[in-house]
């Protein structure tokens, strides 16, 4: 989510959220329907803040102001039914993607606007951040970490704030303000990673307000989202076929999953201090790379094909005491945008956690990768943030007969191919295509949000060619600092 940040806290605890003061500031701005501009957008946008009540029970309780922006058309009488971008996460403000989201979906933009709205609890609509970079957080060891107190004390920071009232049904209800604000019929939904879970509540919550939905890397309401260690290990031992399958990477890097053991062994009998820079602000940090973090970095590369391919060479290099290029992919980590962990907890902790049984947790534990990290570490912060159990019916599959197009990538660490059959199961008007050589939220790095273009004009998922997705080839392995192999 950044494409989708479920991680183990071992990582996030390097910086991947960094604070947002002028968010804060402006969150109560009663300012509707004026101009903006977007860091990376050069067009003057148009913007507004929607007033919406925290607790849709309490309609005349505390108000909570709704950030939104939109992307122009480019093209003259744009189409009345817009694209909404649904982030991923839970965690990442849309307003803050968007020079990527313009890039990616150029083309549906010649005729369509773009809608950016902010999730409750992310960017400018009231954010929930927590300051979990500390550089005394950065030194500790994987043992001393004690993430419950941390996430406490962000609790702390939101007396007024009742968090339990941040989740995903509710932001449909938001988003679903700021649409009947603007004077939109129609959506056409685009949601990525956790973004597929807010898109299939739409279609359960408010058909009538969506034309089309695109769920891309799907994560359905049935499964459990936080624990990932199985998904994480298969993913793993994908990118370790393909380097024996690669002649150069498997003649560089023979022994490349016990370089990989090798150095988990080594970081768990000795501390290993890193002296670095954070990539954002460029002051100088040190950081103990410990095995929790050292294997986060390792998944969180397997999200996207450019750094996939930096591994082999970075694992090797670390089993060989050279860490840097282990530090060049945490520092590609934690550049991306921010995620504002509050409201990640407040939707994890009450949408799925609850339904993670001691079954569920022991078998996807069950893997030499990277163990229950992420599931222990959900379990642990969720312990100190307030977040209540939501309705049982929210878990079950959606029906629906709209127009829906699945997305998914063979070779996704975190919402597998298989999540996209489970969705399809009750949507009798959908499509599912699986790129077989991408990862995470495939419309980043294929030629899906081509398709995605093309399926938005028509509404028509039969007539869509996949084809091109088949034709991605894998990227080439790199094989040393010198970029050798591309």
């Amino acid at each position: 989510m950044k494409q989708w940040m479920l991680v183990s806290i071992p990582l996030l605890v390097l910086g991947a959220f960094n604070s947002n003061a002028q968010a804060q500031q402006q969150e109560n701005t009663d300012t509707i329907d004026n101009e903006c501009y977007l860091p990376g957008i050069q067009e003057r946008l148009e913007c507004g803040i929607v007033q919406v009540p925290e607790n849709y029970e309490k309609p005349q309780g505390k108000q909570i102001g709704l950030h939104y922006a939109v992307l122009p058309a480019i093209q003259e009488g744009a189409k009345p039914d817009p694209m909404l971008i649904l982030a991923g996460g839970p965690g990442q403000a849309a307003t803050e993607l968007a020079p990527m989201i313009s890039r990616m979906f150029d083309k549906v933009r010649q005729k369509r606007d773009i809608l950016l709205i902010d999730q409750r609890g992310t960017g400018k609509s009231h954010p929930l951040e927590c300051d979990i970079s500390r550089p005394d957080e950065l030194i500790r060891s994987d043992d001393d970490q004690d993430l419950a107190e941390l996430t406490a004390d962000c609790l702390l920071k939101y007396p007024d704030t009742d968090t339990t009232q941040y989740h995903t049904v509710n932001a449909v209800k938001d988003f679903e303000n700021v649409r009947e604000h603007l004077g939109v019929q129609r959506l056409n939904l685009y949601g990525g990673s956790y973004g597929t879970r807010v898109g299939l509540t739409y279609l359960r919550e408010a058909p009538e307000s969506v034309r089309t939905a695109t769920l891309d890397a799907v994560a359905p309401p049935q499964v459990v989202i936080g624990p990932f260690g199985q998904h994480g290990a298969q993913a793993f031992d994908a990118m370790l076929k393909n380097c024996e399958e690669q002649a150069a990477c498997q003649e560089q890097f023979p022994n490349l999953e016990q370089d990989y053991f090798d150095v988990m062994s080594a970081l768990e009998k000795q501390d290993v201090l890193l002296d670095t820079h954070d990539p954002l602000s460029f002051e100088p940090i040190t950081i103990n790379l410990t095995p929790g973090r050292f294997s986060s970095i390792v998944r969180m590369a397997l999200y996207h094909p450019n750094t996939r391919q930096l591994l082999p060479y970075a694992i090797h290099s670390a089993s060989e005491k050279n860490y840097n290029a282990v530090l060049g992919l945490m520092g590609g980590t934690m550049s991306q945008s921010s995620i504002y962990l509050g409201l990640m907890l407040s939707v994890v902790c009450s949408e799925d956690l609850p339904r993670a049984t001691e079954q569920l947790l022991a078998e996807d534990g069950d893997n030499q990768f990277i163990g229950a990290r992420t599931g222990d570490a959900f379990l642990d912060m969720c312990r100190g943030w307030k977040s209540a159990p939501v309705p049982s019916y929210w878990a079950e599959p959606v029906v629906s007969d709209k127009p829906v197009l699945l997305l998914s990538g063979e070779l996704d660490p975190v919402t597998p191919p298989s999540w996209g059959e489970l969705a399809a199961d009750t949507l009798p008007n959908s499509r599912h295509l699986v790129a077989p050589n991408a990862s995470h939220t495939i419309a980043s790095h294929t030629c899906a949000n081509s398709l995605i273009a093309e399926f938005i004009e028509t509404a028509d998922v039969s007539a869509l060619d996949g084809s091109c997705l088949q034709q991605q080839r894998l990227k080439p392995f790199v094989l040393n600092q010198n970029g050798e192999g591309l």
